[in-house]
């Protein structure tokens, strides 16, 4: 059988990405044989304009991103929009809404907005994409419609993540999104707050099959529901059956740093 190769993108600056997505492409290597690298903002997470060896998209059968705010150079970000171009799936984590933070009149400002031309997501934070505050967490349930989807199998109808909330609504994700998972904001710092989407799966305009969550605090990584949802939005988005047996939680243990 063909092994497909994942190639993970850790350049957050915040949520610790480049721990939390290598252990879970450990346990993907070590559990389903997928063959998986790894690549992260250097010199450190703190870094926002130089991402090397994104070369390695040009040969994956899946990209998983955690971005943010990210002002890489354009023969870098070639890498990302040609895998974007060829229809190959991907898997959009939290802030890779935003992924993108470029000057306005940039040459590469229009990545920007890579949420809405990647993820079915809002295009870039703000103008009504934003969060309920740090001190909140989220209530996450299943939505009836989907209760049946692929992703959703074994995931629990109700749990809970650290995530504070984002508000998405109400243009996104767009229509054609099927959505699968609604949160409820947790002690929000705003008394308005309503439910919103917090993952759902999308065709972008290539074709490209794709798997996004809001979700991603990495202390979400710790919840065995969500670690079954991304392994589940992993085989989904590669076409490959989900797996027949839950081998158990996955021990992924990392820290909130905040920056």
């Amino acid at each position: 059988m063909e092994v497909k190769k994942i190639v993970f993108i850790a350049a957050d600056q915040e949520y610790s990405s480049e721990q939390t997505l290598p252990a879970l492409g450990e346990a993907l290597r070590a559990r389903y044989g997928h063959a998986v690298q790894t690549v992260t903002s250097k010199p450190d997470h703190r870094a926002d304009t130089d991402i090397p060896g994104l070369e390695a998209l040009d040969s994956a059968d899946l990209a998983v991103l955690y971005l943010r705010w990210q002002q890489i150079p354009a023969d870098q970000l070639k890498h990302i929009e040609d895998y974007l171009a060829s229809g190959k799936p991907m898997v959009g984590l939290r802030t890779s809404t935003h992924a993108f933070n470029y000057a306005k009149g940039h040459p590469l400002e229009k990545w920007n907005r890579f949420g809405a031309l990647a993820l079915g997501a809002p295009p870039g934070w703000g103008n009504g994409h934003t969060h309920y505050g740090h001190n909140s967490s989220t209530d996450v349930a299943r939505i009836p419609a989907a209760r049946r989807h692929p992703v959703l199998e074994g995931v629990p109808e109700k749990f809970h993540v650290r995530s504070w909330l984002y508000h998405v609504l109400p243009n996104y994700p767009p229509p054609d999104a099927v959505r699968l998972l609604e949160g409820t904001a947790v002690n929000p710092d705003n008394k308005a707050a309503i439910p919103n989407p917090v993952a759902w799966t999308w065709r972008n305009p290539a074709g490209g099959r794709i798997f996004t969550t809001t979700m991603g605090h990495p202390e979400d990584f710790s919840v065995e529901a969500f670690q079954r949802l991304l392994v589940n939005g992993v085989h989904w988005a590669l076409g490959e059956d989900k797996p027949r047996k839950w081998g158990g939680e996955l021990g992924i243990r990392v820290p909130y740093r905040s920056s």
